[in-house]
């Protein structure tokens, strides 16, 4: 099995880049340079002890010695032939062998068994190397097939969002519509239970249509209109506000931003992004107008958002549970919503490799409010 290729190894630096055979050939080669010096000079010593005739005992004696340093020179010769043949068969070749055999992986072949017989040390290295490998092979194998499991699974949830934003959102249009021409045509034959009962009736048909809108939404995250690019964060908020114009002057809320930077993201899913803070920010609001900040400071390359509002704030230890998808902190009848918001509003931010959390210092709201802070990828200078 071929997979993509590894990067290229980093190269060596300083005398790391000579390879290993060459060492033992430089020292291979000193080492017989020195020799046969020593080879020369010793018979010139001799040369020279034989001139100054020399007594017969003596001659004698030099000749012994004369023969034994030949001999002695035949061991080292021959012991440091014998020598570079074991480092040759016993060293370079296996280290060759192994060093093929790992580009060979490197190169995309992961199938490729890596091995060699000599010596134990390499042996051994090769072995724990090429098991490596294996567990490694049979883990990129099951994230594989988990991954076309994944995507299999993805395909079916895209056909039943398909499904949920069509098939099952014309029967509820159904049931309230006619619900209601029910109360219209029989209006005066109709009691206050009944009428009641047509309201709750018609309030749970809508409340499911809500609650099918912020479940596809959800799901799109990432896979429809979610492609990323350089653009103005400010064109993102403002068309936030145009969507929420309606409830922000029911509510009397005053919305105001600092310098809103370029960023890198997708304008559909940012849009959405401030809408549900904002709309947020709106709706759990306290006694005084709501007041809304929106603000953002580079920090480590990347830009730090904050949407700050007075309103009746969130308890620190519901700081992580207000991310989870359904969790509610207030009964439906006192604000209404599907619980879906602030869970979309972190999946959004992660799509986009940012962060979003609560604030836990209140600021300028003087312990009153909510701070709500998250992180975007600032967009490349190229592409201003």
């Amino acid at each position: 099995m071929s997979i993509n290729p590894l990067p290229p190894a980093k190269p060596p630096t300083g005398v790391g880049r000579v390879p290993i055979a060459r060492w033992f050939v430089f020292a291979g080669a000193a080492t017989a340079v020195a020799f046969l010096a020593g080879v020369a000079l010793i018979m010139l010593m001799i040369a020279q002890a034989r001139e100054l005739a020399p007594k017969p005992e003596v001659a004698a004696q030099i000749d012994r010695l004369n023969v034994a340093l030949v001999v002695l020179f035949v061991v080292i010769l021959v012991a440091g032939v014998a020598l570079a043949f074991i480092v040759r068969f016993t060293v370079l070749d296996p280290i060759a062998r192994l060093t093929e055999q790992v580009r060979t992986v490197a190169g995309g072949d992961f199938d490729h068994r890596l091995g060699v017989e000599r010596p134990a040390e390499l042996a051994e290295l090769s072995s724990h190397i090429d098991s490596m490998r294996r567990r490694i092979l049979s883990a990129w194998r099951t994230a594989s097939d988990q991954a076309d499991e994944l995507r299999r699974s993805n395909g079916e949830l895209e056909q039943f969002a398909y499904v949920a934003s069509h098939d099952l959102q014309e029967p509820l249009r159904k049931v309230a519509s006619f619900t209601q021409m029910l109360e219209q045509r029989y209006e005066n034959e109709l009691d206050d239970r009944a009428r009641q009962y047509i309201h709750y009736a018609v309030d749970g048909a809508k409340r499911m249509q809500l609650l099918i809108n912020d479940l596809l939404d959800f799901s799109r995250v990432g896979r429809v209109g979610g492609e990323k690019a350089p653009m103005d964060s400010g064109v993102a908020v403002r068309a936030a506000l145009d969507n929420l114009s309606a409830a922000i002057e029911d509510a009397g809320a005053t919305v105001t931003t600092g310098e809103l930077p370029r960023v890198t993201g997708s304008p559909s899913q940012l849009t959405q992004l401030f809408q549900n803070l904002i709309e947020n920010a709106v709706k759990f609001r306290g006694d005084e107008p709501p007041q809304v900040r929106i603000e953002a400071v580079e920090r480590d390359g990347m830009w730090e958002f904050s949407c700050s509002d007075n309103g009746i704030g969130v308890d620190p230890k519901y700081a992580d549970r207000i991310f989870l998808i359904f969790q509610r902190l207030h009964p439906r009848d006192v604000y209404a919503g599907t619980g879906i918001g602030l869970a979309l509003c972190r999946k959004i931010v992660d799509y986009h490799g940012g962060r979003l959390w609560l604030d836990g210092d209140s600021g300028e709201t003087g312990g009153r409010g909510t701070t709500f802070r998250w992180t975007l990828p600032a967009a490349g200078d190229d592409d201003a």
